[in-house]
């Protein structure tokens, strides 16, 4: 059953509305070394007003997406239509100094000051914990360190509520059982051909923390094909991967649903899923987007791609 994109539900316990699909504001971020494609400033612009004009109401962006250009894209945004439009919930992630790899106390309030003056605001409604798998989890938890910083920010009303951004799930999960985090992010390990995060979402849902799954495409492949985009995770595919995704982009294909549709789906339609993150580059994808999530998928369809996952 298709996911109503319009619709809106709790995220988590932090009482905050959310639409379940969220718009990933990193290609926006000009970063062609990591997407394989550059973003210029006007059609950043474009698209965000696409979205801001949309049923989406969630965006996810970060410090250090193009090192501070996604927020400030956002900000411009944001200052033209008169700041943030009400009932929009915007997230960002506080992030290690991308020039010194200095992860401390310290850097997460200067990650902090920056993004509320990037985008204008002057308090910040979820803000991440973001890649935490490059310190150590003893470091990140001291007296005094990200974490602490981080919950203090939210004590002095900067932060309206906290989440953890990472890759490793062992890490997502030891972070989330500490019980400091509301929400919580992976990205690209819940797939239709990588369901390596389940014992995260099952954590999640029994603490009641807002799972939040970006990359429902792979970061490419399984929204344009094998043969035409053959990277997941923002590098090259294994062949066995590859030989996969042929055979379920042929499965759908027999019932008529493109191959993108049943990708996005697969995460929306899961009930640990708060909401599904998937990165924005074009204002026409917008309006695509819409139109998967809203594409009708058989059960039989599930079945199959269940056993070829």
């Amino acid at each position: 059953m298709a996911t109503d994109a319009a619709s809106r539900r709790l995220l988590g316990g932090t009482g905050l509305s959310v639409s379940p699909l969220c718009i990933g504001c990193a290609p926006l971020g000009d970063m062609p070394e990591t997407f394989e494609y550059g973003v210029g400033e006007d059609r950043a612009f474009q698209t965000l007003e696409a979205v801001f004009e949309s049923p989406v109401n969630f965006l996810d962006t970060a410090a250090s997406y193009g090192d501070g250009e996604s927020e400030r894209r956002i900000g411009e945004v944001l200052k033209r239509s008169g700041g943030l439009p009400e009932g929009v919930v915007l997230a960002t992630k506080a992030d290690r100094d991308l020039r010194t790899g200095e992860f401390s106390g310290e850097q997460m309030r200067r990650s902090v000051e920056r993004s509320l003056r990037l985008l204008g605001l002057d308090r910040l409604q979820l803000v991440y914990l973001h890649d935490p798998e490059h310190e150590g989890f003893g470091h990140m938890m001291a007296p005094g360190g990200p974490v602490e910083v981080l919950r203090d920010l939210g004590d002095e009303g900067v932060i309206e509520h906290l989440g953890v951004a990472g890759g490793p799930i062992d890490l997502e999960i030891r972070y989330v059982q500490t019980g400091v985090f509301e929400a919580v992010i992976t990205h690209n390990r819940y797939t239709l051909v990588d369901r390596s995060a389940e014992p995260l979402l099952d954590v999640a849902a029994e603490r009641g923390v807002a799972l939040l799954n970006a990359a429902p495409y792979g970061s490419g492949i399984l929204a344009k094909g094998p043969d035409a985009y053959a990277r997941y995770a923002y590098q090259e595919a294994p062949e066995e991967m590859v030989r996969r995704v042929r055979k379920m982009q042929a499965a759908c294909g027999e019932f008529g649903v493109p191959l993108a549709a049943a990708a996005l789906q697969f995460s929306m339609r899961d009930p640990r899923v708060a909401s599904t993150i998937v990165g924005i580059s074009r204002p026409e994808r917008v309006e695509q987007t819409l139109e998967l999530a809203a594409q009708p998928v058989p059960e039989e369809l599930w079945g199959r791609l269940d056993r070829l996952a």
